[in-house]
């Protein structure tokens, strides 16, 4: 890359942010400036500029500080990750897309009174926006697999499959409710429980449980049965998951099947 600089009021005014949230950034190792001038004035060049792009991305998805900190860390490619992180913002302007046209369609067919199709209504409303992120990793035939086990486990065994997932999940809301941070060693323990119970039907890698723990937040479902143990508990789960799978877990993908519950 070139020689060329910009200072951090140039940032911030591009990046639509604030020179106090550029120098946050730095403070926590996120945005190192370039160098910093004789003035005091920190200045900035066009690889800081690449990895403010992926810290605003990552801002994006919801991840927090602390988390993308670890994400950034374990990145050894940076146009790998930008490859990775444009294919997901190409899906999700596909998606807003298919439902520009869906609610276009029911304004027309609404006006004109015409008969509404489901399919056409609901198009692009679903919640599985990241399932090829993660789905592609194991395939249809394990999510059969999974549903195999599942209907082969007795009542018994049943109940305490989710027995232990509801201990896991109000151990998860206490931990947010006493400001537990999500790389501590009570969040990362409860973390290695919450994957020890998902490996259980599948054998789960990296990809797999930072996709779920998006999953958790975005899918409303997920998100209540979390949320109920407290506002915030869904995030915090994401993002306490995102921590344990980039340090523990790698990419080999999952062998079996997401739970069927």
């Amino acid at each position: 890359m070139n020689g060329k600089e910009w200072s951090i009021q140039e940032i911030a005014k591009k990046a639509g942010t604030t020179s106090r949230t550029l120098r946050h950034y730095g403070e926590l190792g996120l945005l190192v400036p370039s160098r910093i001038g004789s003035n005091g004035y920190r200045y900035y060049d066009q690889d800081a500029l690449v990895r403010l792009q992926r810290v605003l991305l990552l801002r994006e998805l919801g991840l927090s500080l602390p988390v993308i900190a670890e994400v950034l860390e374990g990145e050894r490619d940076p146009a790998a990750a930008l490859r990775t992180h444009l294919r997901l913002l190409e899906q999700e302007r596909e998606r807003i897309a298919r439902q520009i046209a869906s609610v276009r369609t029911t304004l027309h067919k609404t006006e004109e009174g015409a008969e509404l199709m489901a399919e056409e209504v609901f198009d692009g409303f679903d919640h599985t926006r990241y399932e090829e992120e993660v789905s592609r990793r194991w395939g249809r035939a394990a999510y059969e697999k999974g549903d195999r086990w599942w209907r082969s486990l007795t009542d018994e065994q049943k109940q305490g499959f989710r027995r232990e997932h509801d201990d896991i999940a109000r151990d998860w809301g206490r931990a947010r409710a006493d400001g537990v941070a999500v790389d501590a060693d009570m969040a990362q323990d409860i973390a290695r429980r919450h994957v020890a119970w998902l490996s259980t039907t599948t054998t789960v890698g990296r990809s797999y449980v930072t996709g779920l723990g998006r999953m958790y937040v975005d899918d409303p479902r997920f998100a209540a049965t979390y949320d109920e143990h407290g506002e915030g508990t869904a995030v915090f789960v994401r993002d306490a998951l995102a921590v344990y799978a980039e340090r523990h877990l790698t990419d080999e993908p999952a062998t079996g099947g997401a739970c069927a519950e």
